[in-house]
């Protein structure tokens, strides 16, 4: 019996390419062949597969001297956002600040992906232009948060599994037709209270799940086991965790049949917990983490886009710059939410003539972690505010 990803077309067997069916996706542009119900006379080969495209958005988002800007944020999350600089969470304020993103002139050529809660790929900027079309117009692929968030993981120690699976297949096929190229599942690995092998078996299983639905969408499938900052534990400790993690998580992707050519990977950088008394400079966070991405990534594999995690903006784009002074399989680059918006917020403070300013903040950051993607980021010239730790304990987004 043919996958339950195929579907029977009432057509000829020889399908022109314009006649193929997008969203009945067959991994590896693999033509299979369908039989009919046995009163059907002949077999159908069916072409629909993304396997092209899916390379193609992966390499266009890991592009040399861009990353991607990460603003997914729930909208109780950009609520707490809102408040830090006193304005009230309405979908009137949302869209102003997204707007204010999402225009910023220029932002392209430092950008190449833009991940988008569900509200903001359905939305408008404040001038009545789709969000997607603006970021299509600056080079800037849309992408899409599918998770549906963190709960208590039963039988685990205090730890926690994320939901989304339900439902992610026709999801996804929406959020294609309505732009969206590539999209972002977020689980967490807390190392304060273990992890245990379920809560890691959970975490690389649901994200191999989704990963296979996502290619069969579409949609590139961007694979974020985060592993927490919280945590007194040294460096060496994170290193071990995280071995285990992504040795846990490429192998259920492999034994979902994801493509690897199609993916982007979204880790944690390997630091000390942030409350850890040793701290790591940027060379040792380089020296372990790269270290880690031999010993699991495949090369195959086109994009490391990381996670900043609560870093601050000069942390993280300073510790990107290290990883970046000698070649690498894989595109090194950035997938930051606070590390590019915190100092652009704190300008713009709700108020339309501080939109230029914080525009322009929100392009001095995403100029920096180009230049750290290139190796090229000296560190020069940035803020205090820049410089401010952003961790807190237990966060929720």
């Amino acid at each position: 019996m043919a996958s339950a990803s195929a579907t029977l077309l009432k057509s000829s067997p020889a399908l022109d390419k314009s006649e193929w069916v997008k969203g009945q996706s067959l991994r590896h542009a693999l033509a299979t062949t369908v039989r009919c119900h046995p009163a059907a006379a002949s077999a159908l080969t069916v072409k629909a597969s993304y396997a092209d495209e899916l390379i193609k958005t992966a390499k266009t988002v890991a592009s040399p001297g861009r990353g991607i800007l990460a603003m997914d944020e729930s909208n109780a999350t950009c609520g707490k956002r809102l408040a830090s600089i006193g304005l009230e969470n309405t979908e009137a304020n949302r869209q102003a600040y997204r707007t204010l993103l999402v225009t910023a002139p220029g932002l392209g050529q430092y950008v190449s992906g833009a991940i988008l809660f569900e509200e903001t790929l359905y939305q408008s900027t404040v001038d009545g232009r789709k969000m997607v079309d603006v970021l299509v117009e600056q080079n800037i692929v849309p992408g899409i948060k599918v998770d549906k968030g963190l709960v208590p993981l039963a039988g685990s120690n205090n730890e926690s599994w994320c939901q989304g699976l339900d439902g992610l297949a026709s999801r996804s096929a929406a959020y294609y037709q309505q732009g969206a190229r590539f999209a972002k599942w977020r689980t967490v690995v807390s190392i304060p209270n273990g992890p245990s092998a379920l809560a890691v078996k959970e975490a690389a299983w649901g994200l191999a799940r989704y990963a296979a639905i996502s290619q069969d969408n579409g949609l590139v499938p961007i694979v974020e086991p985060e592993i927490l900052l919280d945590g007194e534990h040294r460096i060496d400790r994170t290193f071990e965790v995280a071995q285990k993690v992504w040795a846990e998580v490429f192998f259920y992707l492999a034994e979902n049949n994801v493509m690897f050519e199609g993916i982007l990977l979204k880790p944690s950088m390997v630091t000390p917990g942030a409350e850890c008394k040793d701290k790591a400079t940027p060379q040792q966070v380089a020296e372990y983490t790269l270290k880690l991405l031999h010993r699991r990534i495949p090369p195959a594999v086109p994009g490391i886009m990381f996670l900043s995690g609560g870093q601050s903006e000069v942390e993280a784009t300073l510790n990107l710059n290290a990883m970046n002074q000698s070649p690498n399989p894989w595109h090194v680059s950035f997938s930051y939410a606070r590390a590019l918006q915190n100092t652009c917020l704190k300008t713009w403070g709700g108020r339309p003539e501080n939109m230029k300013a914080a525009q322009d903040t929100l392009l001095v950051r995403a100029k920096a972690n180009s230049l750290a993607q290139l190796g090229k980021y000296t560190g020069e010239g940035e803020s205090d505010e820049a410089k401010k730790g952003m961790f807190v304990k237990g966060y929720v987004y």
